[in-house]
């Protein structure tokens, strides 16, 4: 390695000790101590070797981050400070890279954060594993499954606001590459008498208090309930509300959760309705009444509840209210109906709630299991989750059957931990080469067997009382326990034979205790054969499978009567047993992960640890004994690579690089540290050191060590620093001191140049000044001698001039005698020719000014360039008539060529098509003014982009002049048929507008006439020449839209290819040429009942008529 690679550990800046294991010395005292220590510095979790102890923080802390996340994503379990993401990492990496199925068991009571810590594993494991769409939804339908369990299976408790009460055991599918790929849910023992009645200071399930809460007016409405917490007698109103406890926000949260997990809206819909009808059945109350045969039965109060109850589910009113009356028994062949009293009522009341929620959520699970199982066959990995209930000791003997049964699951729990923690020990010892050494530790295989034993446990006693015929009560059952485990040493009671208790004042009569591996405790028996027996009344079930209600009747099927089975059903302490059974070997054949976790104090308040608390649940969860076990052998083990990178500093020899293989560089580094030899064993992979006071020698070595290799290293600094300090002034006193020499020189050297420019500009001045003075004087004497010359000139120049001016008057004065001389004789002569002609010109002369007149107001008094403006100044002069119509005609003209000039070529064809169409239709045809207004297009289909017309687009090879759909009428009833109508240069073609097969095709050259009427209407025929092929059918009877268009292409087409006119012919009445014979189209006025769209009708064989409207 180029430079020495420092990683945080589990052992740099403990506070306390953060693996338990590590602990010394180790006694209940200074476990407790640790933990306080640690938790006061928000260090909330904590190491057993491989198991994760968690304290309850009871507030949020800044340590699940996405950052955290990514800090402990691949990293190995040790490397860094103890955390739930490392167990999660473990486990998710040992399933994808080794193909290892895994499990993670999280216990602890009430209140510890089991919830809590099941939902942090689950969303560690979400954030690390694979991306995609179909890989993210089937994580969130995970997610998003635990706020519908909580919803329905958890409850404000005295000692936890979201208590779970039910236990859930989630397997999650994992594909090859490690991606999720569903999962499967579990429950165990869901407390439904709290759906009946609630201690002191709880409340029933979540799901009632968010539905009145959340759920709009409306909604309500429909479910026929109130707000009112107060008018529901299944709801506690002491503990109603709860601080920091939104409901209406979490009834939005649960319903978009179902939404997600994959419910559908009538399933929603039934499910509150359920939850309705479980809510309003407490509100039913009983009255007694006296038969005449002296027996009393039970009647209902006020049916007005239990009418809504019966309209919600869809059950006959009268048939639920016989089942709260009667009940009857079948035995064999015979039916016996009895009455029921009002305590007997009140408990088929209870029954009906607790069995309905309670199979309710067991529906729930199932239908939220086919939401998000897996839906492929291929081989699966799975990670389990399990949070279940932890051990439950009340105080004054309100232990009950429920605490029973939960701890029996707990010492199930505890046993397979210590079975898989001995068993993954004794595996990793032989995995590296290590002599295995038998350990010691307490078996609580007993205390199991006297619960589950098939013959003489205390739930087989339990059912074998509840299935005996005869009297049977609480007190009959602890007789027979009495009778049966009254020499069982885990077992007292004040009625035992067994001397040693007769005189335990502690223990009522009415109690039994049994020496749990967590403590004793002491059951109240009464309520346990009741609870076991869990009896719903035939009539009741028969009831709701009546019901109209889909969901209700799906879970009662043993109401139908034609699957009537008289076997008494399995009790609740048989199902629990056997569910656990599964558990267990479900759990076996995983790779095991713990989570332990603890309440700090009852109070549910942050920063307070209660020792005594605290030591309690240390006790009954068995972690000082887990702590031993872990110890027995080895305390430390690490492999060799991070064993010898952390310590090889202590070592000359492996400092700082060691070049051979790492467990030779331990060897190397233990030798040299004097470690005696039994306290440390070479593993395969692995160092494992016996003694936690060794490893702890090994950190304070190496913690003195790093102190001294921190003063060497900074020594080494200092020197360098000071060093390379000197060397920068150095090498800036030298640029300094040539830069000032150079300064200096710069400026000696500027004054020398300023001195001798001084000198140089007075030298240089003294010479300009004597040039100055000779040019001087050299310039005066030459302007001198130019002023006395140019005087001179001067005087010859003015004597010259009066010479010249004297000659020019002379001879002007001779030419102006002479010019005068002949004006006159041109004047004399003159005169005589004047009269006779000066009339004539002075005419011209005015005629001449008029018409300039004329012309210039014309110019100013000009219509505007459009042809279509007809307006023209008046004419002033009548004799310019002429001339002013003449001038109107060539100014219009002028201005018509100005316009054509602007048209395109394209423009140019449209108006020639259009001057044509008039020539040929207007004030012949009706239909001819409407189509004026409309440019004409031609290609009305775009048959070459349209793929349909792929086959018509590769036969025609022509360019297409137009394209439309018209319609061809039928020759024997004269109805219409789509086709598309195509002409180009050379050719008339007919096709089938859907699949663009040409039907026909007919040259210009056979085109004769086509035929039309004057009415608006646009049916058209085209003639045939007789004798050619295309005539074997017959003439074309046609409708179109753009008739104008298409007669007027076809005609200028026809006449371009052909040079011959196609006769266009208007008429009401024309005859067409139908194979052999000819019939006679007539158009006539009517009304129609289409509207304005004209039928075609066949008369006869001869008739043809067309109605127009």
């Amino acid at each position: 390695m180029a430079k020495m690679e420092v990683k945080t550990s589990l052992l740099d800046d403990m506070i306390g000790v953060g693996d338990m294991v590590l602990l010394e010395p180790l006694n209940e005292d200074s476990f407790i101590n640790n933990l306080k220590k640690r938790f006061d510095h928000n260090e909330v979790y904590t190491y057993i070797g491989s198991v994760v102890i968690s304290i309850n923080p009871y507030r949020s802390l800044p340590i699940y981050t996405p950052e955290k996340v990514e800090e402990y994503r691949n990293r190995n379990f040790y490397e860094l400070s103890p955390h739930i993401f490392a167990l999660a990492d473990e486990a998710y990496r040992s399933l994808r890279d080794q193909d290892k199925d895994q499990c993670i068991l999280i216990t602890g009571e009430s209140g510890a954060g089991k919830t809590e810590a099941s939902k942090l594993v689950m969303s560690y494991v979400a954030a690390v594993c694979g991306k995609g769409a179909e890989v993210n939804q089937v994580k969130e339908q995970l997610l998003q499954s635990n706020p519908v369990l909580e919803a329905f299976g958890n409850a404000k408790t005295a000692r936890n606001d979201n208590s779970s009460r039910f236990g859930k055991y989630m397997d999650i599918e994992f594909d090859f590459k490690g991606d999720p790929l569903g999962g499967v849910i579990s429950n165990y023992l869901l407390e439904k008498s709290r759906v009946v009645k609630q201690p002191r200071g709880e409340r029933n399930f979540h799901i009632f208090y968010q539905i009145l809460s959340g759920a709009s007016e409306e909604f309500l409405c429909k479910l026929k309930l109130e707000r009112d917490f107060s008018r529901y007698n299944y709801l506690g109103l002491d503990s109603a509300r709860v601080n920091g406890v939104d409901d209406a926000s979490n009834f939005r949260t649960v319903r978009n959760a179902m939404q997600i997990v994959g419910f559908m809206d009538h399933e929603t819909q039934s499910v509150f309705e359920v939850v309705a009808a479980v809510l309003k059945l407490g509100n039913i109350e009983f009255k007694p009444e006296s038969r005449a045969n002296g027996l009393d039965e039970s009647k209902i109060k006020d049916k007005n509840e239990l009418k809504e109850i019966c309209e919600l589910t869809g059950i006959d009113q009268s048939v639920l209210e016989r089942a709260f009356s009667f009940r009857t028994v079948e035995a064999k062949q015979e039916k016996v109906s009895t009455t029921l009293n009002v305590a007997q009522a009140y408990y088929a009341r209870d029954a009906l709630a607790k069995n309905l929620y309670s199979r309710l959520f067991s529906w729930l699970v199932t239908r939220i299991n086919e939401s998000i199982k897996a839906q492929t066959k291929v081989r699966k990995k799975v990670m389990g989750v399990l949070d279940i209930y932890g051990f439950e000791i009340f105080e004054n003997a309100d232990n009950s059957f429920e605490q029973f049964i939960i701890n029996y699951c707990n010492e199930k729990l505890q046993q397979i931990f210590i079975e898989l923690t001995l068993k993954e020990e004794q595996e990793e010892y032989i995995r590296e080469g290590i002599e295995w050494t038998h350990i010691e530790y307490f078996n609580n295989a007993i205390i199991c067997d006297l619960i589950e034993n098939n013959q003489t446990g205390i739930l087989a006693m339990l059912d074998e009382e509840c299935l005996r015929p005869g009297t049977v009560t609480d007190d009959t059952f602890l007789e027979k326990l009495n009778q049966v485990c009254a020499t069982h040493q885990h077992f007292e009671s004040r009625m035992s034979k067994c001397s040693r208790f007769l005189n335990d004042t502690s223990l009522p009569h009415s109690c039994f205790r049994i020496q749990h591996y967590a403590g004793k405790v002491m059951y109240q028996v009464e309520g346990f054969v009741d609870k076991n027996n869990d009896l719903l009344y035939r009539d009741l079930s028969q009831a709701m499978w009546k019901a109209n209600h889909s969901l209700i009747k799906a879970l009662f099927p043993e109401g139908n009567p034609a699957k009537i089975n008289l076997k008494r059903p399995p009790t609740a302490g048989s199902q629990f047993k056997a569910s656990v059974a599964t558990l267990m070997k479900n759990l076996q054949n995983k790779n095991p992960n713990y989570i332990r976790c603890i309440k700090p104090n009852e109070k549910k308040a942050a920063d307070i640890f209660n020792e005594a608390l605290v030591c309690h649940q240390i006790r009954y969860l068995g972690l000082l004994e887990n702590v031993r076990v872990r110890r027995a052998g080895y305390a430390f083990r690490q492999a060799y690579e991070p064993c010898l990178e952390r310590y090889k500093m202590l070592c000359r020899q492996t400092w700082p690089h060691w070049r051979g293989p790492a467990r030779a560089g331990v060897e190397v580094l233990f030798n040299e540290l004097r470690i005696p030899e039994e306290e440390f064993s070479f593993g395969r992979s692995k160092i494992f050191i016996r003694n936690p006071r060794t490893l702890f020698k090994l950190e304070d070595l190496r913690k003195q060590r790093l102190e001294d290799l921190a003063t060497l290293i900074e020594k080494i600094y200092r020197g360098w620093k000071c060093r390379t300090r000197f060397l920068l002034m150095k090498r800036c006193q030298i640029v300094i001191a040539s830069w000032y020499r150079r300064y200096a020189q710069q400026k000696r050297y500027q004054k020398i140049k300023s001195s001798a420019i001084t000198v140089q500009s007075y030298i240089r001045g003294w010479k300009a000044r004597k040039l100055l003075r000779e040019l001087k004087h050299l310039k005066r004497c030459n302007e001198a001698a130019t002023v006395i010359a140019a005087y001179w000139h001067g005087t010859q120049a003015r004597r010259e001039l009066r010479r010249l001016k004297d000659e020019a008057r002379n001879k002007h004065a001779i030419a102006v005698i002479w010019a005068f001389w002949l004006g006159y004789k041109v004047r004399r002569e003159y005169r005589k020719f004047f009269r006779a002609n000066a009339g004539r010109k002075i005419y011209e002369f005015t005629l001449q000014r008029i018409m300039q007149k004329y012309f210039l107001e014309m110019k100013n008094k000009m219509p505007s360039l459009s042809p279509i403006d007809k307006t023209w100044p008046a004419r002033p002069y009548l004799f310019l008539d002429s001339t002013h119509k003449e001038l109107k005609r060539i100014f219009h003209l002028w201005r018509c060529k100005k316009y054509r000039d602007q048209f395109t070529d394209q423009q140019k064809l449209i108006y020639e098509e259009k001057l044509e169409a008039s020539e040929l239709f207007k004030d012949k045809k009706a239909l001819y003014p409407a189509s004026v207004g409309q440019p004409f297009q031609g290609a009305y289909l775009e048959i070459s982009e349209n793929p349909k017309y792929k086959k018509l687009t590769d036969a025609v090879d022509e360019k297409i002049i137009i394209a439309e759909v018209v319609n061809k009428i039928n020759r024997a009833n004269g109805k219409a048929a789509s086709r598309i109508f195509l002409l180009t240069k050379n050719n008339v073609l007919l096709a089938d507008q859907k699949s663009g097969t040409i039907k026909s095709e007919v040259p210009l050259g056979d085109v004769t006439k086509v035929s039309m009427s004057s009415q608006n209407d646009g049916f058209f025929a085209v003639h045939l020449k007789e004798g050619s092929e295309a005539a074997s059918k017959g003439d074309f009877l046609l409708s179109s839209n753009h008739l104008i268009e298409m007669a007027t292409k076809l005609y200028r087409t026809t006449l371009s290819q052909t040079k011959q006119k196609l006769n266009i012919e208007i008429s009401d009445e024309f005859l067409v040429q139908f194979k052999h014979e000819k019939v006679c189209v007539k158009f006539i006025q009517g009304s129609q009942k289409n509207g304005n769209i004209p039928t075609c009708k066949r008369k006869n064989n001869r008739l043809l008529e067309v109605a127009v409207p």
